[in-house]
């Protein structure tokens, strides 16, 4: 294998989770974009098997879109703010947290934007939503990872231009631009971007209080990558010695290695939101830095 090759295969190691899902984005749109060419098909249309309607009765025919859609993008500027906001938050946001929250906030804010979508238009088919197409965008996994951390570090204070200004007024921001944007050219893509706020904001509110409500979520994405994974299983039967328990007090080793990770990292993620990012010691920082990688 070449040097090149290797080089290639480091840097995809190295990408963040987030960076991996702009890839994908990219990747699905240039699908749409040469589909549109080959097929001669209006370019709307290209990746209509992936986007939300917002019909229930098409919905059911086809359940995937309630999250390929987050991956499907027709409008070049709307691929290209969605990423760029994603690579600059993801960094951040994947050295302070790990990789499978990361991942519950990001798909839960696609998945709830989407059944919000579907929901007003069930309840009210003659209401903003009437005139409105097929859902695509991953607008709403984003605007959840930016509210999440808006309501959990409110006190940190990021720098725009000349001046600094807290995450809370931040998030207050963009939930009143979706709430105004109701009202413009583009009602169906802001009922999804408020159904992301809300899930952003309620994971966050909840983890503070110690509860994750992206577990039941994580177990599923775990089973589903176990079953696709799992190997075949040999067939010659093996004998297994009974060995000495890890457990302690009924839990694994790993477990407790675990939940004092995630307690320390709450203990560092609290300081930041009273102090800001600066306050933290070189060990603190390396531990966090650490902590989202796994």
């Amino acid at each position: 294998m070449t040097s090149l090759n290797y080089d290639i295969q480091d840097k995809l190691k190295r990408l963040t989770v987030f960076e991996k899902i702009i890839a994908v984005n990219i990747g699905v749109y240039v699908i749409g974009w040469l589909l549109s060419i080959i097929l001669h098909l209006a370019r709307a249309e290209s990746l209509i098997w992936l986007a939300l309607p917002k019909d229930f009765s098409e919905f059911i025919v086809k359940p995937w879109s309630v999250l390929s859609y987050g991956f499907t993008h027709v409008d070049f500027w709307h691929l290209f703010f969605n990423v760029f906001v994603l690579y600059f938050v993801g960094r951040s946001f994947s050295n302070l947290f790990s990789v499978k929250l990361s991942l519950n906030i990001y798909f839960l804010g696609i998945i709830f934007g989407g059944i919000s979508y579907v929901l007003i238009y069930t309840l009210f088919p003659n209401g903003i939503l009437k005139l409105a197409g097929p859902l695509v965008g991953a607008s709403a996994g984003v605007r959840a990872v930016l509210v999440f951390l808006c309501a959990y570090m409110p006190n940190k204070e990021i720098r725009i231009v000349s001046f600094n200004i807290k995450l809370l007024y931040v998030g207050l921001l963009i939930v009143a631009l979706d709430i105004l944007g109701l009202f413009n050219g583009n009602p169906g893509g802001n009922v999804a971007h408020l159904g992301g706020d809300l899930l952003g904001y309620f994971y966050a509110v909840q983890l503070k209080k110690g509860t994750d409500i992206g577990k039941g979520f994580e177990r599923v994405m775990d089973a589903v990558s176990n079953f696709f994974s799992k190997k075949k299983r040999s067939p010659l039967k093996t004998v297994h010695k009974r060995k000495k328990s890890d457990k302690l007090a009924g839990h694994t080793k790993h477990e407790f290695d675990e939940f004092n990770n995630q307690k320390q990292i709450d203990i560092i993620l609290d300081k930041i939101s009273k102090s800001g990012y600066e306050s933290l010691s070189k060990v603190e920082k390396e531990f966090l830095f650490k902590a989202g990688k796994k």
